[in-house]
């Protein structure tokens, strides 16, 4: 999870838990400790994380310019395909329709996240 909102942080560990028992969920409050955390697992992508739920209005370094820079820096280097879920409480438009951009986002999720949505993401994984 890369989030700067430590309330939504804490409900969203607590939702995927109930829903996926044994997994280990790591969180950045800002992108740009979110992007060091990858860089460090491209030489060992079994630390790379399987799922990412990003948002995007963060304080050091928001979603949009860890997009950019994950697009750029660490997607190319990679083999293990992770997810990206940007979860976000922005209704505008014009930020769905942006994320529509970056090929490698899975689907863009407004907040709060829910049982229900996880259930669902996790369904889609497993399926894939």
């Amino acid at each position: 999870m890369i989030d700067d909102d430590e309330i939504n942080n804490f409900i969203a560990q607590k939702l995927i838990s109930k829903s996926l028992i044994d997994t280990k969920i790591t969180v950045f409050t800002n992108g740009e400790d979110g992007l060091s955390f990858l860089k460090k697992g491209i030489n060992n992508e079994s630390n790379l994380p399987d799922i990412i739920f990003l948002d995007l209005n963060m304080p050091t370094m928001n979603g949009w310019d860890f997009l950019d820079i994950y697009e750029k820096d660490i997607l190319p280097f990679i083999i293990k395909k992770t997810i990206i879920h940007i979860i976000s409480s922005s209704v505008y438009r014009n930020d769905i329709l942006k994320a529509e951009n970056y090929n490698f986002i899975d689907k863009f999720i407004s907040k709060p996240l829910s049982v229900d949505k996880i259930k669902e993401l996790l369904e889609q994984l497993v399926q894939k």
